[in-house]
């Protein structure tokens, strides 16, 4: 049997949801909105996504380090692991790199499946850390 409950999120309704949660009679999460939006968005992983369900994600990455982007990753591994299922909407070659992920990627072309190492994202990345200066000469004086 499928997991029984789901979640989605995206930063634009964080804040109407952290409100939601204070509201609540005895919240035990009442400390979203006093924290940065990082943060509140880790410690809403860890309190709030711990279990099988489904989950739409819409670019989950926007308030993330780099560091904690991995850190979501491995919370998103284990989550699959455990039998939940992600749809993940992302610009971010890290999350895009989830071992075992079916990668959908759309573009001008419609929608396909790709290899990560394929993907559009992941070679303007390396293209960019490999020599910013040729994408910084076209934005900058």
């Amino acid at each position: 049997m499928g997991p029984k409950w789901g979640f989605f999120l995206r930063a634009e309704t964080m804040h109407g949801y952290y409100s939601y949660l204070e509201a609540l009679p005895d919240s035990p999460d009442r400390d979203f909105h006093e924290m940065s939006h990082g943060e509140s968005f880790l410690a809403l992983l860890d309190r709030k996504i711990d279990s099988p369900g489904f989950f739409c994600l819409d670019e989950p990455e926007a308030a993330l380090s780099f560091g904690s982007t991995l850190r979501y990753l491995g919370q998103l591994d284990a989550l699959a692991k455990a039998g939940a299922q992600v749809v993940c909407a992302t610009h971010s070659p890290v999350l895009a790199s989830l071992p075992g992920a079916t990668i959908l990627e759309l573009g001008e072309w419609g929608i396909r499946e790709s290899a990560w190492h394929d993907l559009e994202l992941v070679h303007h990345w390396r293209s960019f850390l490999d020599a910013p200066g040729r994408y910084l000469r076209h934005i900058v004086d």
